[in-house]
C-alpha cells in the first residue's frame, strides 16, 4: 500500500535541501482536469495515487508526455497510462500475454521487458530486435511466459527511460510460490533529473565530472598530509594530477541534477509500506534509475536476500546491500516495531531515496545521515599489484596494472612501460573488433578451458584516444562490496554470497572464451567495449546452442552493470565453479568476472553497460546468435 500524496507547486527560489529531497507532494500530474490543474496553480492540494496493478494476459499500455513537479520545477514525464512509474504487470507463468503499446508520444518509443526470455523479435529493442513503435502507431508485443519471479520493464529509446518510463513485473509461479510472506511490496527505485537529458549528457561530454560534488580539496590535502606526511599526501595528488583523474569518480551524475525516488515519490514525500508487527514481508527491491547505483538498508532490520533477478536464491541474511541500474533484489524482513526507515543511499554519498515500513500512515522512523564519500584506491584503479600481498576480500592474485594516459610516467614515483601490448598474443585474436576469443581445441584441449584466463588480453582497438586506461592485472575476487562499504561495520551482501539452489541448467564445460574490455575515458566521456564505442563496432557471434565463457575485465575507474538480453548469464568463481544465474552483472573498477553462456536463443541481441549514459555514449554491442 502507498500514501496518497497532495501535489502543491511551490513558489520560486529552489533551495539546495528541496532539490535533494525534493517535494513532499512532488510527482506526476496525471489524469488531472482542467479546473485540478488550475487549483494546483493556485497551491491547493490534490491527491494522487500509486501506480496501479493490471493483472491478466490482455494490456493495453499508452505511452504520452504529462506533466511532473518534484522538486519545485515543473517539467514533462514520458509515462505509461499516466503514471510514473508504470503500472505494476502481474503475469503467470506458462501463460500467453498480448501487450499492445500506444505510442501517443510525438517521437518513435519502445518498451523492452528487462530479463524477461522471449523471441528477439519481442525484446523491444530499436535497430536491434525491431524498428521501434512510430508516433501515433501501437505495436503488439506476443509471447509466452517462461519464469516467475521480479522483473520489470522500461523504454530502450533515447533517454525515456530516464524521463519515467519504467515499471515493475511480478510473474506468479504455474505452482505453488517457493518464498512464503504474509505481505508483499514492490519498492522500485529510480532518479530524476530536471534538465533536459540530452543536455546532461552533453554537459558530461565537454566535462566529465561535470555533477561531481566530491571533488578533492585543500582541506582533503591537509587532512591526508596530517595523517600521512607531507611527501605522501604530495606523491598522492600529484598522481591523480598527472593522469588527470579524479579519486571521486564514482557517478556521472550527482545530487547536482538528480533526485532520487522511490515507487515515483521523493524522499520528502516518504513512501509508505504498510505491515503488522510479526508478519514476514517481501520487498520486491528494482533498481530503474538510470544513472545511480544505491546502497540500500532499513536500520534495525536484518535483510535476508532470497530471490535476485528473477531467480531465487540460497538465502543470506545481510545489513545492506548495492545494486545497480537493471539489477532487482527481493528480501525478507520481519518487522515489530511500529515504524522503520528504508535507505537507499547513492553511491558517490550525494544523496538518497528512502521510504518507511509502518503499521499505520503517517508514521516515520529516523532517517540516518549519508555515509562520508570514500575515495577509489590504487587496487580500485589498478587492480591486483601487490603481488600476493593479500588485502581486502582475498586480492591476492598478484601482478602489476599497465596504464597509458597520453603517455603518463610515473605514478608515485613508479615508472610504466605501455610500449607494448601485455599479456597480448595475436595468434589468440579473431579480428572480430580485436575481441579476444580462445577456443578449447587450440588450448590445451577441452580442459583447459575449465578455469578462466586470468592474464589480461587487450585487443588493439584498446590503444586509442577512447581509452585512458588499461588494467593488466585485474582482481578477480567476488567478496568485494565495493567502494564505500568495505569495513563499514554492517554485513553488506556480494556477489560471492549468491548461490542458484538448483545449480546450472546446462551442466557442459564451455567451448571457448570471449573476452571482452570495458573501456573509457573520463576526460571526453567517451564509453566502449574493447576501445570500440557501438557505431564502429561489428556484432559479436555466438553458435546456436554452443556453451561459451565470456570474460568481463574492466579497465575503467567505475563500476558497470553490465545486461545481456535474451539469455542467461552463469556467475562463476574465479577457480570456475557455477555460483547464481543473472541477467544483468555489476562489473567494479578493474576487476575480471567471469559467466558462462548458453547460446540458446536465436536472433540479436542486445548487451550493454545499463548506466544510460554509458550505453548512449557507446557501452553497448549487438550479439548475434545463428546456426552456422
Amino acid at each position: 500500500m502507498s500514501r496518497r500524496l497532495p501535489i502543491i507547486l511551490p513558489s520560486a527560489g529552489l533551495s539546495r535541501r528541496r532539490f535533494v529531497q525534493g517535494l513532499a507532494a512532488g510527482g506526476v500530474l496525471a489524469s488531472l482536469s482542467v479546473s485540478a490543474l488550475s487549483a494546483v496553480a493556485r497551491g491547493e492540494q490534490v491527491s494522487r495515487g500509486a501506480a496501479p496493478v493490471l493483472r491478466g494476459n490482455e494490456f493495453d499500455l499508452v505511452v504520452e508526455e504529462l506533466p511532473v513537479n518534484f522538486t519545485g520545477k515543473p517539467g514533462l514525464a514520458s509515462t505509461i497510462n499516466g503514471s510514473l512509474p508504470a503500472p505494476t504487470l502481474r503475469w503467470r507463468e506458462g501463460e500467453t500475454v498480448t501487450i499492445r503499446v500506444h505510442n501517443k508520444l510525438k517521437e518513435s518509443t519502445s518498451i523492452h521487458w528487462h530479463g524477461i526470455i522471449l523471441p528477439y523479435q519481442m525484446d523491444g529493442v530499436p535497430g536491434i530486435s525491431f524498428a521501434g513503435i512510430p508516433a501515433g502507431t501501437t505495436f503488439t508485443y506476443r509471447f509466452k511466459v517462461q519464469q516467475s519471479g521480479t522483473y520489470w520493464y522500461h523504454s530502450h529509446s533515447g533517454m525515456q527511460e530516464l524521463t519515467g518510463m519504467y515499471g515493475a513485473i511480478i510473474i506468479d509461479p504455474a505452482g505453488p510460490e517457493t518464498i512464503r510472506a504474509d505481505r508483499d511490496h514492490v519498492v522500485l527505485l529510480s532518479d530524476w533529473t530536471d534538465e533536459d537529458p540530452m543536455r546532461v549528457f552533453a554537459k558530461l561530454k565537454s566535462q566529465g565530472d561535470y555533477y561531481n560534488y566530491n571533488q578533492p580539496t585543500v582541506v582533503d590535502f591537509f587532512r591526508d598530509a596530517a595523517r600521512e606526511g607531507f611527501g605522501a599526501a604530495f606523491d598522492k595528488r600529484k598522481m591523480w594530477n598527472e593522469m588527470r583523474m579524479s579519486p571521486t569518480d564514482l557517478a556521472d551524475l550527482s545530487s547536482k541534477t538528480l533526485t532520487y525516488l522511490t515507487n515515483g515519490i521523493t524522499p520528502a514525500g516518504n513512501w509508505t509500506g504498510l505491515f503488522r508487527p510479526g508478519e514476514r514481508v517481501r520487498l520486491r527491491m528494482i533498481n530503474g534509475t538510470g544513472n545511480t547505483f544505491y546502497d540500500v538498508r532499513i536500520p534495525g532490520l536484518k535483510l535476508k536476500v532470497v530471490h535476485v533477478d528473477g531467480l531465487d536464491v540460497e538465502p543470506v541474511t545481510v545489513d545492506e546491500f548495492r545494486f545497480g541500474p537493471g539489477e532487482t533484489i527481493d528480501v525478507m524482513v520481519e518487522p515489530k516495531d511500529e515504524a522503520y526507515t528504508l535507505f537507499a543511499q547513492s553511491m558517490d554519498r550525494t544523496g538518497f531515496a528512502r521510504g518507511t515500513l509502518a503499521v499505520r500512515e503517517g508514521l516515520q522512523a529516523l532517517v540516518p545521515a549519508l555515509d562520508k564519500a570514500e575515495w577509489l584506491t590504487m587496487r580500485d584503479m589498478m587492480g591486483d599489484m601487490q603481488h600476493g600481498s593479500g588485502g581486502h576480500g582475498g586480492m591476492n592474485h598478484g601482478g602489476m596494472a599497465g596504464m597509458d594516459h597520453n603517455n603518463m610516467a610515473g605514478m608515485g614515483g613508479m615508472t610504466m612501460d605501455h610500449s607494448a601490448m601485455s599479456g597480448m598474443d595475436d595468434d589468440s585474436m579473431t579480428g572480430m573488433d580485436g575481441m579476444s576469443m580462445m577456443d578449447g581445441d587450440s588450448m590445451s584441449g577441452k580442459s583447459g578451458l575449465a578455469v578462466p584466463s586470468k592474464t589480461a588480453r587487450h585487443a588493439r582497438t584498446e590503444y586509442s584516444p577512447s581509452t585512458d586506461m588499461r588494467v593488466d592485472m585485474a582482481r578477480t575476487n567476488l567478496d568485494d562490496p565495493g567502494i564505500g562499504l568495505r569495513n563499514n561495520g554492517r554485513r553488506v551482501l556480494t556477489l560471492a554470497d549468491l548461490r542458484t539452489p538448483s545449480g546450472p541448467i546446462d551442466k557442459r564445460e564451455p567451448g571457448r572464451e570471449v573476452e571482452l574490455h570495458l573501456t573509457g575515458n573520463m576526460e571526453r566521456y567517451s564509453w566502449s567495449i574493447d576501445g570500440l564505442e557501438f557505431g564502429s563496432s561489428t556484432p559479436i557471434h555466438f553458435r546456436y546452442g554452443e556453451r561459451l565463457r565470456v570474460i568481463l575485465h574492466n579497465d575503467t575507474m567505475m563500476t558497470h552493470p553490465m545486461h545481456l538480453h535474451g539469455m542467461w548469464s552463469d556467475l562463476e568463481s574465479p577457480d570456475g565453479e557455477f555460483l547464481v544465474r543473472r541477467h544483468t552483472l555489476p562489473v567494479q573498477p578493474a576487476q575480471r568476472i567471469s559467466f558462462l553462456v548458453t547460446a540458446d536463443a536465436l536472433g540479436r541481441w542486445a548487451w550493454h553497460c545499463h548506466l544510460m549514459f554509458h550505453m548512449d555514449a557507446g557501452m553497448f554491442r549487438e550479439v548475434v546468435v545463428s546456426e552456422r
